[in-house]
């Protein structure tokens, strides 16, 4: 079936597969970045923390499984071939976690949030797309690249990997290490009985994870396979929004890529699972206040995701699962910066007494 397809719709095929994993995710195991960290410093819980180690670390099991199978190249993922600018990663992250707040929602959040009904988010995914691209390749991308310039690892360079780091320090197998990261996470992110008290919610989070390697198997294969020189990508939800777009508008003249898919994975899967659960319904923004800080929050975290080289999922996830370093540091600005814009939301910035 897949010899039927032209290359640009097996890798966007393969977007929507996983886009579906982690839009069924959100909507039926209630996934969810901000809403992990809202949880964990104001209700008490890290239940939804806990997916998030669940799913990064079946993600990284999967990964460097492939890896060691030689169905992927490491260092052919984007996240692997760009030098890692620590500077970057804290800007970006910080800039993003706090947009994040503002907005309530992060990019993946809107799209799943959009496909049960709620049209605030679309305004969300349609700033947040636009100010992707504007960073990115329009007006202020000259800034961007001046000041921080994405620079390829040349052959015989270190890769930016702390599994890559590790083996070339010890002299150990990679994909070995890889693996045994993954292994502890998991193991230390599923020690919970809480989280076990509802089993679903493991599933859940480990179906994110399979969406994740989803992405890598698939478009690794295609990149192995084909001819195009198509790239080796996994589900991040910045700057595919913002192509997203652009394909909606200009798809007579522009191919079909594994943003487009992934994006319309998550829609479609966060539109099935609040069927299932009965929860889908319209609604609009009535106070023009939320709706000026969702559009700022937005414009932050497409702004910031291009600087930080990803979004909670693509340095969360995508990133993580093939441990770059720039994942973690990613990672913990973006908490930390969503913690600030919660901070600002709820108790307001006045000092505690």
């Amino acid at each position: 079936m897949l010899d039927m397809l032209s290359e640009h719709h097996q890798v966007a095929l393969f977007g929507l597969i996983g886009g579906l994993c982690l839009g069924l995710a959100a909507r039926l195991g209630r996934f969810c970045t901000l809403g992990a960290i809202e949880d964990a410093l104001y209700g008490g819980s890290t239940t939804r923390i806990r997916m998030w180690g669940v799913a990064i670390g079946f993600a990284i099991l999967g990964s460097f499984g492939l890896m060691a199978t030689g169905l992927l190249e490491g260092t052919s993922t984007y996240y692997l071939s760009i030098r890692w600018m620590p500077l970057a990663s804290v800007l970006g992250g910080l800039t993003f976690g706090y947009g994040m707040a503002l907005s309530g929602n992060c990019g993946y959040g809107a799209i799943a949030r959009l496909g049960g009904g709620d049209l605030r988010s679309f305004v969300i995914v349609l700033v947040m797309g636009v100010s992707t691209y504007v960073v990115l390749s329009g007006p202020l991308a000259p800034l961007r690249a001046m000041a921080f310039p994405q620079v390829e690892v040349h052959a015989g360079e270190a890769t930016p990997g702390i599994a890559h780091f590790l083996g070339s320090a010890t002299g150990l197998s990679v994909n070995m290490i890889g693996m045994a990261i993954g292994l502890i996470l998991l193991g230390f992110s599923a020690a919970s009985r809480v989280l076990w008290k509802k089993p679903s919610q493991v599933f859940w989070a480990a179906i994110v994870g399979l969406g994740v390697i989803i992405g890598w198997a698939g478009t690794a294969w295609v990149a192995r396979t084909g001819f195009e020189g198509l790239p080796v990508v996994s589900h991040s939800f910045a700057a595919p929004l913002g192509e997203s777009i652009l394909w909606w508008m200009t798809g007579s003249a522009r191919p079909l890529s594994f943003a487009v898919g992934s994006v319309a994975g998550v829609w479609a899967g966060a539109f099935a699972g609040s069927l299932i659960k009965g929860h889908f319904r319209w609604e609009a923004c009535e106070d023009p206040r939320e709706l000026r800080r969702q559009i700022v929050g937005a414009a932050l975290m497409g702004a910031g995701a291009v600087v930080a080289l990803g979004c909670s999922i693509g340095q969360g996830l995508s990133a993580f699962s093939v441990l770059a370093f720039s994942a973690p540091v990613t990672f913990a600005a973006i908490f930390a910066g969503a913690a600030l814009g919660l901070r600002q939301l709820i108790i307001g910035f006045q000092p505690a007494e």
